[in-house]
């Protein structure tokens, strides 16, 4: 067990260690200062932009940002659809996998678009490869979309007037080409050297200890998975995802992929203060974030290990904690660390099935998912963490008599109410699907595996998980019908890009204002006391929102399971 823990701290250390220079490096690149990649990306960056006509030198407004943010990804998404719906004739199907309807391609197209990857397919047997590898350009380029989104943040904070936030395809180009291809490349050839396949062979046959023949998905993995941790994605190339031998293949795959889908959400952090030159901040920020998931992490972990007294009470041996939904050459704490990795940032992935966990645990995962600013995911997670130090910003200058100021501009009336829409619409998608839902049976309770509390909690986790972008399930839900394929699509798309545009927006608004500069009067907000207040503000609004819905849900389960 004392083994198990270390790996864990080593998990969080390496990232670390490996995040810092990643985000002085991320900074250059934003920065367009020279780095040691250049030599191989600017002649192809060059090239894409002669091609297309665009001018990465032209610098836009939020608005014209956020325009060209929004058409692309339209048109991405009708790519998608005919992709999905099409597959059973289209090329690269060698196991003949049949077209989707029109609600399952709508909701996996929408899904993979936002960076959610909520499959309600089954990843070997629902997508062709074809399929598939649409499915992975989209994990590059929503990754990319978030990062080129918090970079236009990174600009409104560096020129101190400006009405200019960058370029958004320079800034796309720059994040897919200079940081999430190279990483992409080191981390799948970690995964080939430890057995991960990548073919475009149909299912292998063979033959089992029984003497039996049995057919065996392969394909494209050791492709597909690097970007669906780096890009904060989560996206199974199976069903069941990290927890697939083949997607998953040992613990040294599982630590590549568990520091892969925290790395970029840490260096992002880092990347800010790096660009603004503050990076004091910048670890305030990430000191906040650390509480917050080492908090929830360290509950999981002892949770787990703890194991299942039902289970012991029927003469189970407990001592390696609660294995069940869990792999044995895993281990209930990595798994239980992973659980929380994959809900405080918008990965989403598994490496265990979330359904068979404690209910505490459970609800540690949904905490982390409705907070949706510890890390978070790529790029998006500063922007969700943004919204909460304007209103931190805000309270601390009503309660001190000073003027709210941030980084030199001042809060103001207009700014305030898009942050505080962006703040409340978390939780109005989430508790407005689930109780639309539960009202109507013969859409939720009638595809629940689980009766009572925890048929509720699986609601409430499928609405928490599409609202944060996150991907990962309470897999005894039937999550593919036309309710929850059209509903969980509709908060997907809300849920996303407002509250990208919202941040953006607010930023562009700051950076026009004029630049005030600091005096003895200024609020400092890279100090451990700003810190906590900010912490405040963030516990605060998740309590206020959503303790009511968990009480029915996993805290109720606790309960009920304890008085027996």
């Amino acid at each position: 067990m004392n083994v198990e823990l270390l790996g864990l701290v080593l998990m969080f250390v390496v990232t670390l260690v490996l995040g810092i220079p990643l985000g002085k490096y991320i900074a250059k690149v934003y920065g367009h200062e020279k780095t040691f990649l250049d030599f191989i990306f600017d002649p192809i960056e060059k090239l894409f932009f002669r091609l297309s006509g665009i001018n990465p030198l032209v610098g836009w407004t939020w608005k014209q940002n956020m325009m060209a943010l929004l058409a692309i990804n339209f048109v991405w998404f009708l790519m998608g659809m005919f992709i999905l719906m099409n597959q059973s004739w289209l090329p690269l199907n060698p196991d003949n996998n049949p077209g989707q309807s029109a609600d399952l391609a709508f909701n996996t197209t929408i899904s993979f678009l936002v960076n959610c990857n909520l499959q309600h397919y089954s990843g070997e047997s629902g997508v062709s490869y074809l399929g598939q590898m649409y499915l992975m350009f989209l994990q590059f380029t929503t990754a990319a979309t978030g990062m080129a989104a918090v970079a236009h943040v990174f600009v409104a904070f560096k020129e101190k007037t400006t009405e200019s936030l960058g370029n958004f395809f320079d800034f796309f180009v720059r994040s897919v080409t200079r940081i999430l291809i190279p990483l992409s490349v080191i981390v799948g050839t970690i995964l080939l050297i430890n057995g991960t396949p990548m073919t475009f062979n149909g299912k292998d046959k063979i033959t089992n200890l029984e003497g039996n023949t049995v057919e065996v998905s392969t394909g494209p993995v050791a492709a597909f998975v690097p970007i669906k941790h780096l890009g904060t994605n989560g996206g199974g190339f199976f069903g069941t995802n990290g927890a697939h031998p083949l997607e998953n293949t040992n613990y040294i795959t599982n630590f590549t992929e568990m520091v892969a889908q925290m790395l970029i959400p840490f260096a992002m952090v880092f990347a800010f203060g790096y660009f603004i030159k503050r990076r004091k901040l910048s670890w305030t920020i990430f000191a906040v974030m650390s509480i917050g998931f080492l908090s929830l992490m360290a509950m999981n972990v002892t949770f787990e290990n703890a194991g299942n007294p039902a289970i012991q009470q029927m003469g189970a041996d407990i001592s390696l904690g609660n294995m069940e939904g869990k792999e044995i050459r895993i281990g209930s704490s990595a798994s239980a660390y992973w659980s929380i990795a994959t809900t405080v940032i918008s990965t989403g992935s598994v490496n265990s099935m979330h359904d068979s966990y404690m209910p505490l645990s459970g609800m540690n995962m949904l905490i982390a998912m409705m907070i949706n600013s510890f890390y978070g995911g790529v790029g998006v997670g500063i922007l969700n963490y943004f919204v909460f130090i304007i209103l931190a910003v805000f309270i601390s200058g009503l309660m001190v008599g000073r003027t709210p100021e941030f980084l030199g501009k001042k809060i103001e009336a207009k700014e305030m109410k898009i942050a505080m829409i962006i703040a409340l619409l978390h939780p109005l998608l989430i508790l407005a699907g689930t109780a639309l839902t539960a009202y109507q049976p013969e859409f939720g309770t009638a595809t629940l595996n689980n009766p009572s509390f925890h048929g509720f909690s699986e609601m409430l986790y499928e609405f928490t998980s599409a609202s944060a972008n996150n991907g990962s399930g309470f897999e005894g839900l039937g999550d593919n019908t036309p309710w929850w394929n059209i509903s969980t699509g509709i908060v997907l798309f809300f849920a996303r890009f407002l509250p990208i545009v919202g941040p953006v927006a607010i930023a562009g608004l700051l950076a026009q204002k004029k630049f005030i500069p600091e005096s003895a009067g200024t609020l400092k907000t890279d100090t451990p006391t700003f810190g906590l207040m900010t912490l405040g503000v963030i516990l605060l609004i998740a309590a206020l929102a959503f303790f009511p819905a968990l009480t029915l849900g996993p805290i109720a389960e606790y309960l009920t399971s304890i008085s027996k």
